[in-house]
């Protein structure tokens, strides 16, 4: 009898091992073809139920010296640091040294509105404060003594908790109140409250002048024959919003203190992963639903860098995907959905190389108009620039950014920069153009021509 139960544990450990041999195949597909294809340079770690099944780096880290990234290499995270920053003032909450209904006026007067913004309205970007990196003016001197009387003199962008809006500039301000509360500065406060009790010992700040050899370096343009360098932007810029660099084991370490509630408690926890009425984000992270399970995410993007670090707690799956390639946070998104899909039995699709095929002007002029997802509130306006069809989406009047339309058929086209986004016109027996189907992100929205 010992020996059957001995047997049979052996297959199912056998067996377990093969299933979990075969999803990190399926992993490491997904994250190469992103990489052979140019659209991910970078270390990925995924992991589930403790057992990490991809930890790898992806090209190169740095190109004068020839290192690769590995994970060990470290990375500006960006906006990410927004939830480490929520963490410590939840912590400081805890500890009952402030309040989230704590107004803005208590720990700086003079701002608009300033007698109404809460500390909870800052967390979640429902203070209206005027994001300060949408501003055409960059300002020159970043310490507290000039940075806090500019970001005064912006216009809020509504009256608080009235409306939604991302604000780097609310989470600045956090940095600066975490500052007034403990008596330390920002970067000594996260490293006191999360880095050392969870041994985030290759994370830190001032990634300016780090110096060392699993530092990346960041590039705006990295291909076979082009490694454009980017201009590296420092830390007291971006401080609670965006100066945190890390490595996927890091942000691994951080993943497992979050799960067994090592800096905070469950019921702060609970609150920081509750969407506001507002908008689907919490306290430092976004809230959304993956098959049927809460996911709680971030992705960041900087010069040079772009991340996404997605959780989802009641499964203990995270996911950790840091690049060293500018305006790779889109992608990385997209790897991100892929890789949940794997890891939940789910169908999905790995890139290959589009080939364009040319169509000529005549055709793409039939194509020019405005077409309507009226549910959506979504207008699309194609028009033609240099002979190539551009695509400028607007939900609700606000304009969003234009894409390239290129040719996979003379109906069927793809956007230049989201090769996996496709549309195709409807065009009916006499030539006549009725409508466009848009294809993105697993999703398919009919827009019928108006114009």
């Amino acid at each position: 009898m010992k020996k059957t139960a001995l047997l049979l544990a052996a297959i199912v450990t056998m067996y377990v091992a093969m299933a979990q041999d075969s999803t990190a195949r399926k992993l490491d597909e997904i994250v190469t073809a992103y990489a052979n294809l140019g659209r991910f340079n970078g270390s990925v770690l995924v992991a589930r139920k403790g057992d990490i099944l991809l930890q790898k780096g992806y090209g190169i880290r740095n190109d004068s010296t020839g290192t690769m990234n590995d994970v060990n290499t470290q990375f500006q995270v960006a906006s990410v640091t927004k939830q480490f920053t929520a963490t410590v003032v939840l912590k400081l909450v805890e500890m009952k040294k402030m309040r989230l209904n704590d107004k803005l006026s208590k720990y700086y007067r003079g701002f608009p509105y300033g007698d109404s913004i809460t500390i909870w309205n800052l967390l979640t970007h429902t203070s209206g404060m005027r994001n300060f990196t949408e501003e055409d003016t960059g300002i020159q001197k970043t310490d507290e003594q000039h940075m806090v009387p500019y970001l005064k003199t912006l216009k809020p962008d509504f009256a608080p908790g009235k409306d939604w809006h991302y604000s780097n500039s609310g989470y600045v301000m956090l940095a600066y109140i975490i500052q007034k509360v403990t008596g330390i500065s920002y970067f000594q406060a996260v490293r006191k409250y999360i880095f050392i009790p969870l041994h985030m010992n290759s994370s830190g700040f001032d990634f300016t002048r780090l110096a060392n050899d699993e530092k990346a370096i960041g590039y705006d343009e990295l291909n076979d024959t082009v490694h454009y360098r980017a201009h590296i932007a420092d830390s007291s810029v971006t401080l609670g919003a965006g100066s945190i660099y890390s490595t996927v084991m890091d942000m691994y370490k951080w993943h497992r203190g979050l799960q067994v509630y090592n800096i905070i408690g469950k019921a702060l926890t609970e609150q920081a992963y509750t969407a506001c009425p507002q908008h689907n984000y919490g306290f430092g992270w976004q809230i959304d639903s993956v098959y049927g399970r809460k996911m709680v995410s971030h992705s960041g993007a900087i010069s040079g860098f772009g991340s996404n670090f997605a959780r989802i707690p009641a499964d203990d799956v995270c996911i950790v995907i840091l690049s060293n390639k500018g305006g790779s946070t889109f992608d990385a998104m997209h790897i991100t959905d892929k890789l949940l899909a794997v890891l939940y039995n789910q169908p999905y699709t790995v890139p290959v190389k589009r080939k364009p095929v040319p169509v000529s002007e005549e055709i793409l002029k039939r194509y020019t108009g405005t077409y309507e997802v009226a549910e959506m509130h979504l207008v699309v306006d194609v028009t033609i620039n240099d002979g190539r069809l551009i695509a400028q989406p607007s939900r609700d009047g606000h304009p969003g950014p234009t894409a390239v339309l290129v040719g996979e058929n003379n109906r069927r086209f793809y956007i230049e920069a989201d090769e996996e986004a496709e549309t195709e016109f409807d065009v009916d027996d006499t030539g006549k153009v009725k409508g466009l189907t848009i294809f993105q992100n697993g999703t398919t929205k009919y827009a019928v021509k108006t114009k």
